[in-house]
């Protein structure tokens, strides 16, 4: 079982800055940014961020990197992201297990074909990566809607890019909802073939039912029963890990998601209740 930690997170947008600032201490353990979003702002935006950088943890969660691009990696932006961790004392960097550009940016997170040649090329530039920011990079397992050339199924895809690059996962549990349901495979089968001692955080999201058979990841609604079901499973198998609540539109006023976030913490409560009994 991988590490026991009760910590809950929220993603943090550049609107809810006043509303932070003002709130007091916000009852998280730490937030989460797309570095992006933050490195080439300064004046007002950079002194509020720096503020609440000394008030909070920050992790970050890139959306460029591009991993499994056939462009080469941009080593200059991966520089600018180390620099911006120095500079906010950030240790986390995760980014998604996919790709965003080819020839020019795609505007999209589109999916590295699951064979063990792409595996290899991954991990090769992780550990580039690695070497440059000099923190494990974390890798999240992502939402896909085809998968072009498989030979090899998501899980043995994920895992020969994590034991060959030595990085972390970011075991993101909507995700897997939504990719056995559009894929068709097991959830539990996937959760159960984790390691458990990769998880550096997780996520938790709500999505949009397009069809029975189809559903979209989008961020932008409450989580819905079954994927709090997988949370409980995901903490039942891999240990309490800390764990994060993406909303990136229709985003409600912060004491309604604060309430999901609380949720969160409830879980992880009583999961650690629970096992300090058995043990």
């Amino acid at each position: 079982m991988g590490i026991t930690q009760s910590e809950v997170g929220l993603g943090f947008r550049r609107e809810m800055i006043e509303d932070v600032l003002e709130y007091g201490q916000v009852p998280v353990d730490f937030w989460e940014v797309a570095p992006e979003n933050w490195i080439p702002l300064g004046g007002r935006y950079h002194q509020d961020f720096a503020t609440l950088t000394r008030q909070y943890p920050f992790k970050t969660h890139g959306l460029s990197l591009s991993i499994g691009s056939p462009d080469p990696l941009d080593i200059e932006f991966v520089k600018s992201v180390k620099s911006f961790l120095d500079r906010h004392d950030i240790q986390h960097y995760s980014e998604h297990l996919s790709y965003c550009s080819g020839e020019g940016h795609l505007y999209d997170l589109m999916p590295i074909p699951f064979t063990e040649e792409a595996a290899d090329y991954v991990a090769k530039r992780v550990r580039h990566v690695q070497d440059i920011i000099e923190r494990p990079l974390i890798l999240e397992n992502v939402s896909y809607y085809a998968a072009p050339g498989q030979e090899l199924s998501e899980l043995e895809f994920t895992l020969a890019v994590i034991e060959q690059a030595d990085c972390q996962l970011l075991l993101d549990v909507n995700n897997i909802y939504v990719n056995a349901t559009n894929h068709g495979y097991d959830p539990m089968e996937f959760l159960q073939g984790l390691p458990s001692e990769r998880i550096a955080y997780g996520h938790i999201a709500g999505h949009f039912n397009e069809a029975e058979d189809l559903i979209v990841d989008t961020h932008g609604a409450d989580v819905i029963e079954p994927v709090w079901q997988l949370l409980e499973q995901a903490y039942l198998l891999h240990g309490v890990f800390p764990t994060l609540l993406e909303r990136d539109f229709n985003i409600p006023p912060l004491p309604e998601l604060l309430a999901e976030v609380d949720r969160i913490r409830q879980i992880q409560h009583r999961h650690l209740a629970q096992a300090s009994k058995s043990a």
